[in-house]
């Protein structure tokens, strides 16, 4: 028997996406727990991205709904969907190379409204957490691919 489903959880059910008259995506459905790491597998052109892209919303679908702990987020702007805790991280790297590790993430925790000390404290906590206090000095473009992909994670 299955546990139970928590409402933590980001679903999509029935997403379609068509570009020029291609449906690139058909009828997808998916259900993602809190803290369930997810993966899509398949080749080129099989609509992996679109379905990220539409998750995070990067565009809309055509047709389909999208739920984020059981309200239905299909419309919210990707802005939006960022402040409920929604993230993406593409293939290509999202870090400035000429920025220190610290730096890195203080560019990011200085968009949001907080105090100083708490910006610090947060800094010092993802630091921690990833794995990277230290590296907070060394610049993004001297890091290996792997340290480079936690730098991401942690601005995300």
């Amino acid at each position: 028997m299955s546990p139970p489903l928590s409402d933590e959880r980001l679903v999509a059910v029935g997403l379609t996406k068509s570009f020029r008259g291609r449906a690139v995506v058909k009828g997808v459905s998916l259900d993602v727990q809190a803290g369930e790491v997810v993966g899509l597998l398949g080749p080129n052109g099989a609509g992996k991205t679109t379905i990220f892209d539409m998750m995070v919303g990067l565009c809309q679908p055509d047709a389909g709904t999208i739920l984020l702990h059981g309200e239905a987020i299909t419309d919210l702007p990707m802005f939006k969907r960022a402040r409920r805790g929604i993230g993406y991280l593409p293939q290509e790297s999202s870090v400035f190379r000429r920025l220190s590790v610290e730096e890195n993430i203080l560019a990011i925790l200085e968009m949001l409204d907080l105090p100083a000390e708490e910006r610090a404290h947060r800094l010092e906590a993802l630091l921690k957490e990833l794995d990277l206090t230290a590296l907070r000095k060394s610049k993004a473009y001297a890091l290996s691919g792997g340290e480079r992909r936690r730098l991401e994670i942690t601005r995300a």
